[in-house]
């Protein structure tokens, strides 16, 4: 009988990966390392976590890698495919053991333990990825990178970035406040079939919860929500540097019953619970300001199990987009963009009004 691996077991997962790329003996020093609290506001966390890896990078190569100006062109150059020798930043096989630990701090100050085990799964993927298509080097677990711009400081615009194939999480802190976006997640395989973790999903809910969804639709609502019967090939935004879509398409919330209203607020939770509450708060606040009847569901492709797949989630601000169609539609990929304020631009711009009006009184 085939595993269907459980949340506890992908807590075995991601120690795993801690343990495989860190190993279990570390330097005295490394008790020096200041604890990764959980009841400090997240954007101090993450400022301190930023602050103590900048510490324990004194090698000025690795600065150089690792270290970026705010207003770089490079902030907004994100990609979550395989691009050997050219994707920016400090990658962890070239970290210490010091340094490893302090990634790990900073991804958990602001990631939730779901959104955490997500990331490092990730990471265990690629690995074994590599053992099926036997190029351990192509697909290295190791080849994820952190970059850091701007100082991390509370009255300064700054942020960062941890990325490689499959993943790209773009933090940036303005005034204070936390956007994570564009956040990309991915999972090949996403059900794994052979081997030790046979039955992992590592991005099982993002599905589920949609599959849930689309069986409440009425033959009427399927005629607005299934937008074609072929899935894209990838998500339609790809890694553009601004978000948009030419047209809303699908059904609207407000059209929908009240079950189905839940059940999109649902799957909208299962990508803002990848964030810590604080975090995911504010993101939600800037969806309700919006409003969810700006938000419309929208299916691509077969609705039948191993059958190419995508859907999304459009509205004023939100924009989220699974597709599933890739090495035989066992390969996920995810983002989550927000149309107004990616990188955080609306943000950004907000802030240095605010210092302007400051400064003409």
């Amino acid at each position: 009988m085939q595993l269907k691996l459980t949340f506890a077991a992908l807590l075995i997962v991601a120690f795993t990966w801690i343990f495989w790329t860190e190993n279990t003996t570390r330097p005295a020093s490394d008790n020096a390392l200041p604890a990764n609290t959980t009841d400090a506001p997240a954007n101090a966390t993450m400022r301190e976590a930023a602050k103590n890896f900048i510490s324990l990078t004194t090698d000025a190569s690795q600065q150089e890698k690792l270290h970026w100006a705010f207003s770089d062109d490079e902030r907004l150059n994100w990609n979550f495919v395989p691009i050997p020798g050219k994707r920016q930043g400090l990658a962890v096989e070239s970290m210490s053991t010091q340094q490893r630990a302090a990634l790990h701090a900073l991804l958990q100050s602001v990631l939730s333990t779901k959104g955490y085990l997500k990331t490092t799964g990730v990471q265990q993927l690629e690995r074994i990825l590599g053992e099926i298509e036997n190029r351990p080097k192509y697909r290295d677990p190791l080849l994820y990178y952190l970059t850091i711009f701007g100082t991390p400081a509370a009255d300064s615009a700054w942020g960062w970035r941890f990325e490689g194939h499959h993943l790209s999480l773009n933090f940036s802190s303005i005034a204070d406040t936390i956007d994570v976006v564009p956040a990309f997640w991915g999972a090949n395989p996403a059900e794994v079939k052979t081997g030790p973790f046979t039955g992992l999903r590592l991005l099982s809910e993002e599905i589920d919860v949609a599959r849930q969804l689309m069986r409440t639709f009425s033959t009427e609502q399927k005629q607005q929500v299934i937008i074609a019967d072929t899935a894209p090939r990838d998500i339609i935004t790809g890694n553009s540097r601004e978000a948009m879509l030419e047209r809303t398409e699908g059904l609207a919330y407000a059209a929908m019953t009240a079950e189905q209203q839940q059940l999109v607020i649902r799957l909208i939770d299962v990508y803002l619970g990848n964030m810590k509450p604080e975090v995911a708060a504010h993101q939600r606040a800037h969806i309700e300001a919006a409003g969810y009847d700006t938000i419309h569901f929208a299916w691509a492709g077969s609705e039948s199990l191993g059958q190419g797949h995508y859907y999304r989630l459009h509205g004023t601000t939100l924009l989220i987009e699974y597709d599933n169609t890739q090495t035989n539609a066992n390969h996920i990929h995810t983002v989550w963009r927000d149309l107004q304020n990616d990188f955080g631009r609306d943000l950004l711009h907000q802030h240095y009004n605010a210092s302007s009006a400051s400064h003409t009184h």
